[in-house]
């Protein structure tokens, strides 16, 4: 049973993949595709799991960073990662990858060494982020 669930599995996934495919090569794939770029936070060779006045006032400056860079459009969406990880948090940039590293090393838990930052160009469908309603869910976080 394990094996066909699967088998399955893969074969609807496959299906899938070959559907989002264009039908002969030069044809139009059948949606408009954008890059992003996608910040991975990762554990720094400052990190610690210890919890202490200054650490926390450098979460705050670190949250602070994030939410200006939402204001400013560039990041869509971001967030932590709740399993314990070595990667701690993801960003999502309608930046380049060169603006993107500029705006993540000025985040002071980049510059503290707490946190690194990977980044890497991500497609996907033009229109599958709502980028408006990032921008805006960004701004009211702020306000609160």
């Amino acid at each position: 049973m394990r094996v066909l669930l699967t088998r399955l599995s893969l074969m609807v996934f496959c299906g899938g993949l070959a559907a989002a495919l264009p039908a002969a090569e030069g044809a139009e794939p059948p949606f408009e595709m954008t890059t992003y770029t996608l910040g991975l936070l990762v554990k720094g060779p400052k990190w610690t799991a210890e919890e202490t006045p200054a650490l926390q006032k450098l979460q705050e400056s670190h949250l602070a960073h994030i939410g200006e860079m939402a204001r400013s459009g560039a990041l869509l969406a971001a967030g932590p990662l709740t399993d314990n990880g070595t990667i701690r948090g993801i960003l999502i940039f309608k930046a380049s990858i060169e603006e993107a590293k500029a705006l993540a090393e000025q985040d002071p838990a980049v510059r503290a060494g707490r946190l690194t930052v990977e980044l890497h160009p991500w497609m996907t469908a033009k229109g599958a982020l709502n980028e408006p309603a990032a921008a805006k869910a960004g701004a009211k976080k702020e306000e609160r």
